[in-house]
């Protein structure tokens, strides 16, 4: 989002967001430095700032992102005196797990694929072991507390319910005594709306730092809008097409553009892929098409072929090669269109996250968003924060890079 926000400020009905001033990864909305983070000059794979065990089986996106979001939730916790963070949609407990054994919180991990859960109990157990391993090759590393692995939990959260099992204390803490964070890296669709309104309605959530994701899995209507401003503005509504198109990043393909490589015509392939599913089963919208590799070296008949198969469609269906031809011969005009909507993808991603910041202080909570990811590594940088007692100007606090 590298943007200046598009609602007119002094409109009536305004809130100011506060959000002025953030420099972490950028300009005020964390985007432009075009620079590689400092963990990743050493090697790109690696960061500098997590140590070996807390970087395995963690990509460098990930690793990236789960110690700038974790070292925000440590902070918040620490200001809010949270005595447990709830990480939802946790999905393979990266982020859990360094907060948790990395940074001392007591955590509560929930997702709904068991299977994910289960891979992240034996990722917990492989941890364990490693810092036990290294903590008795350097016994100057010294563990200053006891290590809680995170609470996992196999939960399915529906936005337009309250979820109890996301409230419950851990261990035999009284629930009255429970001051709980909600946090998720990432949560898609309705996910990052039930945080939202599991912290608007409950008082033992105390905060909240939640990074959104996959905005054409919002319900509609249900998970936008949100707030009574942008809901009284004409023409508000954001068709699937829109929110679809502020998931893509502009920096990954601003230098997909500028190396002008062959990948680019996936986006004519998969136009052309439409017409014919379209054609086949006209109820069939939108079908999620699986990554179909090595596009480029496909003829666009063999792609196509490929692409119904992985909707559940015969792939030997008669296929006009003509038609398709045409369609080929068009590459560079389907490119130029979808560099056009992309251009759109800022404004729309705008309006939904302040849709959610007002959402949160028209009930007169405390709520910033804040860039702490590098937006060339993480597109969807920036997280939404919210308190219930004023934190001043403690929340630039947040976003700034511990030492």
């Amino acid at each position: 989002m590298g943007h200046t926000p598009l609602l007119m400020a002094g409109s009536p009905g305004w809130t100011e967001p506060a959000t002025a001033g953030h420099t972490a990864a950028g300009d005020a909305w964390g985007r432009g430095s075009g620079q590689t983070p400092s963990e990743f000059l050493e090697n790109p794979s690696q960061s500098s700032r997590l140590t070996a065990p807390f970087r395995k089986h963690v990509r460098p996106k990930k690793q990236h992102e789960i110690r700038r979001l974790g070292e925000l939730v440590k902070k918040l916790s620490d200001l809010t005196g949270c005595t447990q963070v709830v990480d939802v949609g946790s999905g393979q407990g990266h982020l859990s797990r360094f907060m948790s054994l990395g940074l001392g919180l007591m955590v509560k991990s929930i997702e709904g694929d068991q299977r994910l859960v289960e891979r992240a109990q034996r990722l917990d157990q492989e941890l364990l072991q490693a810092l036990q391993k290294e903590e008795k090759r350097n016994p100057q590393v010294v563990q200053t507390g006891p290590r809680h692995r995170p609470h996992h939990v196999v939960r399915w959260v529906d936005s337009t319910a309250l979820c109890e099992e996301l409230l419950l204390p851990l261990e035999n803490s009284p629930r009255s005594e429970a001051r709980l964070l909600l946090t998720g890296l990432h949560a898609c669709g309705d996910l990052s709306v039930a945080l939202l309104r599991h912290f608007s309605c409950r008082p033992e959530v105390a905060a909240l730092a939640s990074v959104g994701c996959c905005y054409m899995k919002l319900s509609d209507p249900g998970g936008y809008p949100l707030s009574q401003w942008v809901a009284g503005l004409p023409g508000c509504e954001l068709p699937y097409r829109l929110r679809e198109g502020a998931c893509h990043a502009l920096e990954e393909y601003a230098e997909r553009l500028q190396k002008a490589g062959p990948g680019l015509r996936t986006h004519c392939y998969r136009a052309a892929l439409e017409t014919v599913i379209r054609r086949a089963r006209p109820e069939l919208r939108r079908p999620g098409v699986q990554g179909i590799p090595r596009v480029h070296e496909l003829k666009i008949e063999e792609y196509v072929q490929r692409g119904l198969q992985r909707v559940g469609l015969d792939p030997h269906l008669p296929l006009n090669l003509a038609a398709l031809r045409a369609h080929q011969a068009q590459e560079n005009r389907v490119v130029a269109f979808f560099s056009l909507a992309l251009l759109l993808a800022p404004l729309v991603e705008t309006l939904i996250l302040l849709d959610r910041l007002l959402y949160l202080q028209e009930q007169g909570f405390h709520a910033e968003l804040l860039p702490i990811f590098s937006p060339e590594l993480s597109p969807r940088n920036l997280v939404l924060v919210a308190t219930k007692r004023p934190l001043g100007e403690t929340f630039s606090v947040l976003e700034t890079e511990d030492s």
